[in-house]
């Protein structure tokens, strides 16, 4: 879990302009993300291992699915992160940056859009999106599935 926070700082920082743009890291910190989720994050919690050293709360084991869905899609979205990296060489470009209107997926501040929402390829929304997309998704599993620390 710390590389993986630690991956997501790195790929922050060059979206938010506090560190400089470099595809090699970017790209590295998206592979993180993206081997250390999905299969591999559900292998860290197998069923009955709540409690000891874990922050992990007995959710993860009375809601797998739920689990393995959000580790699963954070994983899906880390990839097109990876992809982003392999397209721009040279800096982030206006592609990758979220603009006006791209919040076409998750909630509003008042709760839930009406109306069913589309799942977006990840591939055709601004990477930019896709990271806030993948970190809310690390909220939600926080929120439901980690106790915060003593």
């Amino acid at each position: 879990m710390k590389a993986m926070a630690e991956a997501a700082k790195t790929i922050a920082g060059m979206f938010e302009g506090k560190t400089d743009y470099d595809a090699t890291a970017f790209k590295l910190a998206a592979e993180t993300l993206r081997t250390k989720s999905g299969d591999a994050l559900i292998a860290e919690f197998p069923r009955g291992s709540v409690g000891g050293s874990t922050t992990a709360k007995a959710e993860i084991d009375q809601f797998p699915d739920e689990f393995a869905a959000l580790a699963h899609h954070v994983q899906t979205l880390a990839a097109a992160l990876s992809r982003a990296a392999d397209t721009a060489p040279d800096g982030i470009t206006d592609n990758m940056r979220m603009k006006p209107g791209t919040g076409g997926m998750g909630s509003s501040l008042l709760g839930k859009r009406a109306g069913p929402t589309k799942e977006l390829d990840p591939s055709e929304i601004p990477a930019e999106h896709v990271f806030h997309l993948m970190l809310q998704d690390c909220t939600s599993c926080h929120a439901k599935f980690r106790s915060k620390p003593l």
